[in-house]
């Protein structure tokens, strides 16, 4: 079992979501629990796990479609995080969580990942190389007000450039999540883009990045 270090996490100033009672049963539950992991959960999950295995998730893609205003940004200065959003597919890592740390896992899960109701978590059925594998992820609610929708990669540049939040840049976190992609043998095409955009803006002269505008809180 890999246990995480959690001496440097950071917790959101927005207040923790209710967890639905379907998830608050997965503690009694006797099957194993999974999670799948698309983005700072690859490279920094704070959590133990008892396996890892890459995983590939049809019906949902990676995107850049969350304003954060704690994490990665603030409410002046918004920046974006991560979600999974309906349509395509995309590959990751599930985690299979320690069976005697179920409880205290989810809650550290919950706490990280589930405030100011811009994810819900359901169930997913994903491929590994061992077979398939029923999991449960972060999705997206549209319906929430920090749901940037879909960003052009100019957009999206501005926004990652600009932005410092509560657990770091919005640079680190592309970058971050870039390098492990590649190290995992994934190549994703769009983040690869908005990388090369800020490099190209960062070479340019003058004030650091005019920031793209998202709608106030």
């Amino acid at each position: 079992m890999t246990v995480a270090d959690f001496s440097s996490a950071y917790l959101s100033i927005y207040p923790v979501d209710p967890m639905p009672a379907a998830i608050a049963a997965l503690r009694a539950g006797t099957e194993p629990v999974w999670l799948f992991a698309y983005g700072s959960l690859m490279w920094n999950p704070e959590i133990a796990f008892a396996e890892a295995r890459p995983a590939f998730l049809h019906g949902y893609h990676r995107s850049f479609c969350l304003y954060s205003r704690d994490y990665r940004g603030t409410p002046e200065r918004p920046g974006l995080v991560l979600g999974l959003d309906l349509g395509g597919s995309c590959r990751g890592i599930v985690y299979r969580l320690p069976p005697d740390r179920v409880g205290e896992t989810l809650d550290r899960i919950w706490a990280r990942e589930m405030t100011g109701e811009v994810y819900r978590m359901r169930g997913v059925t994903v491929r590994t190389p061992h077979g398939s594998v029923a999991a449960h992820a972060c999705v997206v609610r549209r319906a929430s007000p920090d749901y940037a929708g879909r960003l052009s990669v100019d957009e999206a540049a501005r926004l990652l450039a600009a932005a410092v939040g509560g657990r770091g840049t919005g640079r680190d976190y592309l970058a971050n999540t870039v390098r492990h992609l590649e190290e995992l043998g994934i190549r994703d095409g769009l983040l690869h883009r908005i990388a090369a955009r800020i490099a190209d803006l960062a070479a340019r002269p003058g004030p650091l990045f005019r920031a793209a505008s998202p709608p106030a809180s």
